[in-house]
């Protein structure tokens, strides 16, 4: 591994009288300034620690309990009802401790119980205010009383300034749904997939696991969720991403670009749990034999880069300092400047999944402890207008590369291409996709408007001046690649502000669009899977809204039935349908999660429950996600449209099906990224992205009759 950058902390010599140590005076003093860098960060910790510890009421709310408390005593007036007497006489009585110092502690300690019994309170309330979602399903645009109430309430406790984890202790636990709520749910989103005869026998089966072993599972998964923080999480991220035993490239991570073209918090003060934040740095998915895990660390002083085959091992701090981005500059742009040749398998290193021979163990280790990878791609690529292609071979480029020109294990890859586009692999397991979302806007915002470059394109500031197993990995790696069929559709004919004169949800809307493109593609409807958040709820991450409905179905085909003329009734029956179930599973209230843990629970349990299996083996042929945008604000897209993002994508789910993200960027974009498989003949990915152009144009027509098919 080449070294961008190294210090030398002293030199020794063995002579006939023993070592003779030589210290560097300016090296001791880097490592002096390093310690104190070290003290401040543990100080800022504590800090902060505290600050959130003590949320919603804050250090200085102590100190003025603690006045009020002595004021009313040298009144004469005990708010304590004798319990700061009761406090003085158990405090010993010695020439150190006088009967004056006796009351004024007896005070303080009274003071600061009652201090943090209002904290927990303070706590309580806001958790109970937290746990109400009746406001998620008031119409838009309209808010009942109730909930203005709450809204202002919510407010009033929620303080000032909060730090990212203030909210994490006033968060509501992620409720357990009912049985019976589940089951129902489930039967409902598998009717229009099955004939009456296969319907009925689900129903059977179904109705069989309600009653035996259903009960048994409940009552474990409960009592998980009085113990745990989330009932879900842990179980997700174990079994579901670092027990999968398929390569992570394509099949798990999922990348985020920017183009040309770069939701906000709900209500925008209702807040969100932030546990998936602490991982987003000094993190790698270590692999093993049966199961992963994920590996962080708290301090990381280097980050690696890839670039030409070789690797770089780039410092982050000198002399007790972050790096100024014209340092970083001039470090990556050695690096550019390097022709040295890769070393024997250093190329295709990435490619592996582990190994442990010496200096590549060394070398392992400096990637798996950096604070991420950064890869110095020495390709062009980005959107093109003139240039069909070029969205599907960027978005390419970010999910795989090369194969060996990404570390796919490390919490993200940031990809610099040679033309100075963008983008992020990311592996899943850690954290779903907002997380890396909020992160890229807020980067993008503090380069743009912060940072900032001079007239000639440079960072602004001063400068202080062996060959193992890799082919046989990298064929596998490549075979996965080269099977990905990506299509990148910008659909810029109308967009959210569009949708929403038309008074529907534009998740909707788009939602309803794919499940007609996907009927005109196949000729058949599926089980669709789209991605929603329950962070609301402490350590939440997501939850499945099933698409396919009878009511989606059933408008499907009215819009491929000419004699149809109920086709914008059943659009916004169907509209209507999604968005409520939407705003369940947001709100805890979603089946898939509860089957999953039912399941984890009777395999513990070693029950078998024939129910479970059949749910958990169906296939998702569509599945969906759309990309969260503007969480922060810090982007006025009618002003900077060109710094803002055009989302990401991951890989297909099922070998025959499809996988489509999709961002709705500003009031007249929305972007697309399709997936699917060379390999099946049922897909083509953009063929599929025709049909939902044509789609989306359809639909819009039923609220435009004059408007003809393109």
């Amino acid at each position: 591994m080449a070294e961008a950058h190294q210090a030398v902390a002293f030199q020794f010599t063995v002579t006939p009288d023993g070592i003779d140590l030589q210290l560097s005076r300016e090296v001791l003093k880097h490592i002096y300034l390093s310690g104190v860098t070290s003290w401040k960060k543990r100080a800022i910790r504590f800090k902060n620690g505290v600050l959130t510890g003590v949320y919603p009421a804050s250090p200085s709310s102590w100190l003025i309990v603690v006045i009020a408390i002595m004021s009313t005593m040298y009144a004469r007036i005990d708010p304590s009802m004798g319990m700061i007497d009761r406090i003085k006489t158990s405090l010993p009585v010695s020439e150190f401790m006088t009967v004056q110092t006796q009351t004024v502690l007896s005070a303080i300690l009274f003071a600061t119980g009652l201090w943090l019994s209002f904290i927990f309170l303070l706590r309580y309330i806001l958790k109970a205010l937290l746990s109400y979602h009746g406001w998620i399903f008031e119409s838009h645009g309209k808010m009942s009383f109730s909930t203005k109430v709450w809204l202002s309430l919510v407010k009033l406790l929620s303080g000032r300034r909060p730090l990212l984890y203030s909210f994490q202790a006033s968060l509501p636990h992620l409720p357990v749904p009912s049985i019976d709520d589940t089951i129902n749910r489930y039967l409902e989103s598998v009717r229009p997939l099955l004939d009456d005869e296969q319907y009925k026998q689900m129903e059977s089966v179904a109705n069989d696991f309600k009653k035996d072993p259903a009960p048994k599972l409940q009552k474990h998964l409960k009592l998980k969720s009085w113990w745990a923080t989330n009932y879900v999480s842990d179980w997700w991220e174990e079994y579901i991403y670092l027990r999968g035993r398929d390569p992570i490239m394509v099949n798990s991570n999922f990348y985020t670009m920017v183009s040309r073209h770069l939701h906000l918090r709900a209500l925008g003060i209702v807040p969100m749990c932030s546990f998936q934040y602490e991982r987003m740095f000094n993190t790698t998915r270590i692999p093993g034999i049966e199961t992963d895990f994920v590996q962080h660390l708290k301090d990381r002083k280097h980050l690696v880069v890839y670039h030409r085959g070789r690797f770089f091992k780039v410092w982050l701090y000198y002399g007790g300092r972050h790096l100024l981005p014209s340092e970083l500059e001039l470090q990556f742009q050695r690096i550019l400047d390097d022709k040295s040749e890769p070393q024997p398998g250093e190329i295709k290193l990435p490619s592996l999944t582990y190994f442990n021979e010496g200096v590549n163990r060394a070398s392992l280790e400096a990637i798996e402890t950096a604070a991420f990878f950064l890869t110095l791609d020495d390709e062009t690529h980005g959107y093109d207008p003139e240039n069909i292609r070029s969205l599907d071979l960027y978005a390419k480029s970010l999910l795989h590369g090369k194969c060996y020109d990404r570390w796919f294990d490390k919490s993200f890859t940031l990809i610099v291409y040679k033309n100075g586009k963008i983008g992020v692999n990311t592996e899943h397991s850690w954290a779903d996709s907002p997380i890396i979302g909020h992160m890229w806007e807020y980067v993008l915002a503090t380069d743009c408007f912060h940072l900032g470059y001079t007239a000639e394109g440079h960072c602004k500031g001063d400068i202080n001046k062996k060959l193992i197993l890799i082919g046989c990995s990298y064929m596998i790696a490549k075979g996965i690649a080269d099977d990905v069929d990506f299509h990148g559709c910008l659909f810029n004919e109308f967009g959210k502000s569009l949708i929403k004169k038309c008074r529907t949800s534009p998740d909707a809307f788009i939602q309803l669009a794919l499940q007609l493109a996907h009927y005109r593609d196949k000729g058949e409807f599926c089980l669709t899977y789209e991605s929603s958040m329950t962070r609301m709820f402490r350590e939440g991450r997501t939850e499945t809204v099933r698409s396919c409905t009878c009511e989606s179905t059933a408008f499907v085909k009215a819009m491929e039935d000419e004699r149809t003329t109920q086709r914008l009734a059943l659009f916004k029956k169907a509209a209507d349908k999604h968005q409520n179930m939407y705003r369940l599973a947001m709100t805890g209230a979603g089946i898939d999660r509860h089957l999953f843990c039912l399941y984890i629970v009777s395999k513990v349990m070693d029950i078998d429950s024939p129910f479970l299996k059949q749910v958990l083996s169906e296939p998702w042929r569509l599945s969906t996600s759309q990309t969260p945008q503007q969480q922060l604000n810090l982007i006025d897209i009618q002003k900077f449209p060109k710094y803002v993002g055009a989302g990401g994508g991951f890989g297909p789910v099922a070998d025959d099906g499809y996988g489509v993200s999709y961002i709705i960027v500003g009031e007249d974009l929305i972007t697309f990224h399709i997936s699917s498989k060379f390999s099946s003949p049922e897909t083509d990915s953009f063929r599929f992205g025709q049909n939902i152009r044509q789609a989306m144009l359809d639909i819009r027509a039923l609220f435009n009759p004059k408007e003809k098919k393109m």
